[in-house]
């Protein structure tokens, strides 16, 4: 099996003129490990996030997020979509989040000035679980709150069409930083292709996270990502789509939130009157009407140049034959 190696997962921009670190075909399983969103800094309380103390910093924009890629992918042509279907995660043994002072929509806060005075690091426990790795573990919050591990990749996606986006705060309908918890195991996730191979990338996986990440970080932690890639050829989706196995969710991330939910729902009608057969009229009056239809904001915190992230979901039950 192909794998790409941590020290070879840093990479801080999406660039269409890098040269793949792998070449795999439709199909086949591979594994990246991926560093977490700090490329390893943060191993214990006493690592702040004080920014004159942190590698990279000193650049503009600063090199975190670091990402594996690209991976070229035989066959994939611009025109095409990519489905990233991610096999398993397995997060390493701990798991971080850091806050500060500003750092997130409370890092100047004067009702609660703990959260701003000065820079608070935690370092979460993994427990492993049955299988006796963390696939299935239990994240050890404090001494009295834990929860089941549930990673996701929080930046995936391919080059973009003519542009270099950072690792960090790159998004658009080609992928980045996006935070999402559905891109887990079990769902597929659809993305533009804009360039020969495709150039995918990967990495930021979150050991837990729910919506919003509203300090900035969520559980950051490493891991091993194993994966494979496949093609739906000659059709290109309009942004990032999810398929879950019981409901369909459109992608969209923009600045203010109402843009990003109103584009989403958009794409999810456009969805729906393109692949199941609903007339304009129809779609509209379902995303109103329907009591299971959802948008969720996974992601809407303060932070550099990040557009908030909303996906329209629709149960498929709703979707007819």
């Amino acid at each position: 099996m192909k794998r790409i190696a941590r020290e070879q997962a840093r990479t801080y921009a999406l660039d269409w003129r890098d040269a793949p670190l792998i070449r795999v075909e439709p199909g086949e399983t591979f594994e990246v490990e991926t560093y977490d969103a700090s490329a390893g800094y943060f191993k214990s309380p006493q690592d702040k996030a004080i920014p004159a103390m942190r590698p990279g910093f000193d650049r503009s924009p600063p090199l975190v997020n670091p990402v594996a890629g690209p991976i070229y992918v035989e066959g994939a042509e611009r025109g095409d979509t990519l489905v990233v279907l991610l096999e398993e995660i397995v997060v390493d043994a701990y798991s971080w989040i850091a806050i500060g002072p500003r750092r997130g929509p409370l890092g100047e806060s004067t009702r609660w000035p703990e959260l701003s005075a000065d820079y608070t690091t935690r370092i979460f426990r993994h427990e492993p679980g049955p299988s006796g790795t963390t696939r299935d573990g239990t994240l050890h919050f404090s001494d009295r709150l834990s929860w089941p591990i549930t990673p996701f990749v929080g930046t995936l996606g391919v080059a973009p069409d003519r542009e270099v986006a950072t690792s960090a705060d790159g998004q658009g309908e080609w992928g980045g930083n996006l935070d999402i918890r559905d891109c887990c195991p079990g769902n597929r996730i659809l993305l533009p292709v804009f360039h020969t191979g495709a150039l995918f990338y990967l990495g930021d996986v979150h050991a837990s996270q729910g919506d919003t990440e509203f300090t900035g970080t969520a559980a950051e932690t490493c891991a091993t990502v194993r994966l494979r890639l496949e093609l739906i050829k000659g059709r290109r989706v309009p942004w990032m789509r999810i398929e879950k196995s019981g409901s369909i969710v459109s992608v969209y991330a923009y600045r203010p939130l109402e843009v990003a939910v109103e584009t989403a729902i958009v794409n999810l009608m456009e969805w729906l009157i393109t692949d199941y057969g609903f007339t304009p009229t129809d779609a509209y009056c379902l995303v109103s009407t329907c009591p299971d239809f959802r948008v969720n904001v996974y992601q809407m915190c303060k932070l550099s140049k990040l557009n908030f992230v909303a996906g329209a979901e629709l149960p498929r039950q709703y979707l007819g034959a």
